[in-house]
């Protein structure tokens, strides 16, 4: 473990290659697990202020599961997900006619209907950030439906902190992000 600042950064995250290959996958992320994406406490405020702005980005099914769960579901005390769509899919994702899944709130911010890109967990992964009195922990999350994501990464060569790079830096700050980019320097020296 790496410590930089107040987190303490697992070294998968220099050591590990990834990079999406959503062509091969369809966006299984948003699709399998057992809950739905983590939602930061600030971002359950701004669901609710734009959701106007993403409800046309919706498919029925998902505008379904929001009406009947709500915009967002606190799974444990204090925690809190988007809701899925028969214990399935993020009741945000949407399919292209190919059945790759999309985020219906990225689709609104591409179109420029909302400044919020999505939730940054969603934005981070791999990565999984876990929150602690005194630290968080910034860790890689592997998952067998994202193999051909690492082969993608080794084969391009790019290390999950330079694949996740913009969603760090959304997380942590620019300058968090250029200790880390040293620290990776002097690690693999």
């Amino acid at each position: 473990m790496l410590q930089i600042g107040k987190t303490l950064v697992s070294e998968d995250l220099l050591d590990c290659d990834f990079v999406c290959n959503i062509s091969q996958c369809k966006g299984a992320c948003c699709v399998h697990g057992e809950a739905g994406a983590p939602l930061e406490k600030k971002e359950l405020q701004i669901l609710e202020d734009n959701f106007d702005a993403i409800e046309p980005y919706l498919n029925s099914k998902g505008k379904a599961a929001i009406k009947d769960q709500g915009k967002f579901i606190e799974r444990f005390q204090g925690e809190w997900e988007t809701p899925l769509v028969n214990g399935e899919e993020c009741a945000y994702t949407v399919f292209t006619d190919q059945g790759v899944a999309q985020c219906g709130i990225e689709n609104a911010h591409k179109d420029g209907k909302l400044d919020w890109k999505k939730p940054a967990s969603c934005h981070l992964y791999p990565v999984r950030v876990q929150k602690y009195d005194e630290f968080s922990a910034v860790n890689y999350h592997q998952w067998q439906i994202c193999e051909t994501a690492c082969s993608l990464g080794a084969q391009l060569k790019v290390p999950i902190y330079k694949f996740v790079k913009e969603a760090l830096i959304r997380k942590f700050g620019k300058d968090w992000y250029d200790e880390l980019d040293r620290v990776a320097q002097n690690h693999f020296s």
